[in-house]
């Protein structure tokens, strides 16, 4: 992960939401003297994602907790092969199991599917990247686009901050694509490459004119993505294609040449990844 001291503060966070004065119910079953083993298992195969989420939290419970990863993040399991063993208190393992699968199921269930999408592109020979976006969950931004960097995906920017991308909200406000991109050109700011969302081919045409970096062609039909992707090899423009992708057509969209697809369903509509652990008295 780029950041562990981010990740880390996201971790306590969740460790403070789950636990709060503390776990009751273990507390008032297991004995702290116990200690036992523990397996995590992938119950459906998958790409993994957050084996060192999982033992930060294990480690933020109990330090006397050793964890160790079976496999590495990015790597495709079958159903049923074990992930991660670990050993330590019981009470520890037992508080800390929830939120530790709760990360790898969703981080995992991430990197599943972004995996599926770059596989479809792959398998016709493109060179076409699978982007994210910034429809993430609240907070966890730094995860999700970790679990997209192990499925094989690319990370768009990380915020408003650090990339320009004026799109047709920009657009409607500013007046125009002429006007806008004019005006931003004019501002500077700091020299950053300019990507500027287009609906139609002449707003295509106007973005090429005023010489963008890269123009996000926003929910063309094939035909017409098609043209606007010609148009733009042609000025030596990158392109990007977006808005109702799938995994039903996101073969035909790398068909037509198109630099980068960006997938807002990587992090927002991924389903979480069957993890389980289990644990035998040691």
């Amino acid at each position: 992960m780029s950041n562990d001291c981010k990740a880390i503060t996201i971790i306590c966070k969740a460790l403070k939401e789950d636990v709060g004065a503390g776990d009751i119910t273990t507390r008032g079953v297991v004995a702290r003297s116990i200690v036992v083993q523990g397996k995590i298992i992938a119950k459906e195969a998958g790409v993994i994602a957050g084996l060192p989420v999982a033992e930060e939290v294990f480690r933020q419970v109990d330090k006397k907790i050793k964890f160790s990863s079976a496999v590495k993040d990015g790597t495709w399991v079958k159903k049923g092969e074990v992930i991660a063993t670990l050993t330590g208190p019981a009470q520890g393992i037992l508080t800390g199991e929830r939120v530790a699968l709760n990360f790898l199921q969703r981080l995992s269930g991430i990197a599943t599917l972004t995996h599926s999408f770059v596989f479809r592109v792959s398998c016709l020979g493109s060179l076409a990247r699978i982007l994210d976006t910034r429809k993430t969950t609240p907070g966890l931004r730094e995860l999700e686009k970790y679990a997209v960097r192990c499925g094989g995906g690319t990370n768009h920017r990380l915020g408003l901050y650090d990339a320009i991308l004026i799109k047709d909200n920009h657009l409607a406000i500013a007046g125009g694509v002429q006007a806008t991109v004019s005006r931003i050109k004019k501002e500077g700011w700091r020299r950053m490459k300019i990507e500027v969302e287009a609906k139609t081919l002449a707003q295509v045409k106007q973005a090429i004119a005023l010489s963008v970096d890269r123009i996000l062609l926003d929910n063309m039909n094939i035909k017409i993505l098609r043209e606007a992707v010609r148009l733009c090899q042609k000025a030596g423009i990158k392109t990007e294609a977006s808005g109702g992708i799938s995994l039903k057509n996101v073969a035909r969209v790398a068909a037509t040449g198109v630099d980068f697809i960006s997938v807002g369903a990587l992090t927002h509509s991924a389903k979480a990844l069957d993890i389980s652990l289990k644990v035998n008295a040691g």
